[in-house]
C-alpha cells in the first residue's frame, strides 16, 4: 500500500531536493521518502517547469536554471570569503 502525501509536502520534498547540495537521494532518506519516489516528482516537476530563452536564444528549464544560478551563486560566495582572508593576511603582513 503506498503513503498518500499532501501537495505542500510534494512541493518542499522538491523544493529541497532541487536547491539543496546534498544529493537527492539523502534528501529523500532525510524526509522519510524512497529515493524513486522523489526523483520522480523532480523528474515531472522539471518537465512541467517553464523554459525561458537564455541570452543564445536556447529554451532553457528555469528549475535548471535557478539550480545552475544557485550553485554559482555559492561558489562566488566562497570566492569572495577567500579573497576577503587573503586582503586581511597580506594587509597585516605589510605593517
Amino acid at each position: 500500500m503506498s503513503k498518500q502525501y499532501t501537495e505542500e509536502f510534494k512541493q518542499e520534498a522538491i523544493r529541497l531536493a532541487t536547491t539543496s547540495p546534498q544529493p537527492i537521494a539523502k534528501t529523500a532518506r532525510d524526509l522519510g521518502l524512497k529515493d524513486a519516489t522523489l526523483y520522480n516528482w523532480v523528474s515531472v516537476a522539471k518537465n512541467n517547469a517553464s523554459a525561458i530563452p537564455d541570452d543564445k536564444g536556447n529554451q532553457v528549464n528555469l528549475i535548471e536554471e535557478l539550480n545552475r544560478l544557485r550553485k554559482e551563486n555559492a561558489r562566488l560566495k566562497e570566492e569572495r570569503e577567500i579573497l576577503k582572508k587573503a586582503t586581511a593576511f597580506f594587509a597585516k603582513e605589510a605593517k
